[in-house]
């Protein structure tokens, strides 16, 4: 293991169901909040702001895509309220964040979150002043994963190399492009099929780090 990372000088993190396990259901708030705010926004009810959220999510990505290009809406009102989640719940992961800071070379974290919410989540987790940066879907322009285009801004305005990084993704086809740039890439989520785009698969970030250094 230690030798498939030995090239690897940027270390390169998902935030959501990443860094912190689905069971804390922060997407569930996220998902409540989308609703209230189409409801509010278009003035329809609760059952089609929920269809408008998973056809807008489908077709482009995330629901924030699917509003600005549907509607026109600015990003910055949206990713404020449904962001404006309760993280009083989650608990710190000190042997994630000792892994994580073991790591040689530079430690980003990069969402299709805003970077506010995740530096949140980041300190809710116990993980503050594990990263070297953090890069939000604001930093690619409002462009989500997986589109190859949020990767280029993202890693350009990161200085990142991607021969020399590595990805790591609870979704898969969000490894895709990262795959395809020539990164090392890892599926942190319940075991499932082999890909061609998955180097390597696990459900234990904290355990798996600890054997690459």
């Amino acid at each position: 293991m230690k030798t498939e990372f030995a090239h690897v000088d940027t270390w390169v993190f998902d935030l959501d169901h990443t860094l912190y396990p689905p069971t804390d259901r922060l997407f569930d708030q996220i998902e409540d909040r989308m609703r209230s705010f189409i409801m509010d926004m278009l003035d329809v009810p609760l059952e089609q702001a929920d269809a408008l959220r998973d056809l807008y999510w489908r077709e482009h990505g995330t629901t924030l895509a699917g509003l600005m290009a549907e509607h026109g809406m600015p990003p910055e009102p949206f990713m404020s309220k449904v962001h404006d989640v309760d993280t009083a719940h989650m608990r710190p992961a000190p042997d994630l964040a000792q892994a994580i800071k073991a790591l040689p070379g530079r430690r980003i974290v990069y969402t299709n979150g805003s970077r506010p919410y995740a530096q949140r989540v980041i300190e809710a987790r116990g993980l503050t002043g594990a990263f070297d940066e953090i890069y939000g879907i604001e930093h690619a322009h409002f462009v989500p994963k997986p589109h190859a285009a949020a990767f280029d801004a993202v890693f350009a305005l990161a200085g990142i190399r991607p021969a020399n990084a590595a990805m790591f993704e609870d979704t898969l086809e969000n490894l895709q492009v990262p795959h395809r740039l020539g990164m090392r890439t890892i599926h942190v989520g319940p075991p499932g099929p082999a890909l061609d785009h998955v180097h390597h698969s696990t459900n234990d970030l904290a355990g798996f780090l600890s054997q690459v250094v």
